[in-house]
């Protein structure tokens, strides 16, 4: 039950415009940190923590695809069944929209409590933001991990 209602968390970030389709099965999992990894904290103020990706989607900046469909970048969200961790105003924790690649930063700081128990989920979108589905769901991955 937590898993789904994390995965629907994570398609909330979905754009009200509409839902981006793949024409490849993409595929989207966190390689660090591993699930129930327990991770420092660092002194800076966002508490951030680098998590690494990998996609068979070609991961640019957003704009960057051109006329590839299999491309785009990832959104992130700290405890994606609400938004307590997300950057005020916005739908999520953090995106490599502006930069590409398989590092996405997670910045623990904007949550209410930093040191705890706390699940990574990741959405895959497209070069418009729009999440990519696989039949009819979003490709999202997810970690637990406990930060200190």
């Amino acid at each position: 039950m937590f898993r789904s209602a994390s995965m629907i968390g994570l398609a909330l970030l979905a754009s009200p415009i509409g839902l981006a389709r793949a024409e490849d099965r993409p595929t989207l999992e966190i390689v660090w940190p591993r699930p129930d990894t327990a991770v420092d904290l660092g002194n800076d103020p966002e508490k951030a923590i680098g998590v690494v990706v990998r996609s068979n989607f070609t991961l640019l900046p957003a704009g960057q695809c051109g006329t590839n469909r299999q491309c785009g970048h990832v959104h992130m969200k700290i405890d994606p069944d609400g938004d307590t961790c997300n950057i005020p105003g916005r739908p999520y924790n953090s995106m490599n929209s502006d930069f590409g690649g398989d590092l996405i930063k997670a910045r623990f700081g904007h949550c209410p409590k930093t040191a705890g128990r706390h699940v990574i989920g990741v959405l895959l979108a497209d070069d418009h933001h729009k999440p990519v589905l696989v039949d009819g769901k979003p490709v999202t991955a997810l970690v637990t991990v406990t930060t200190k």
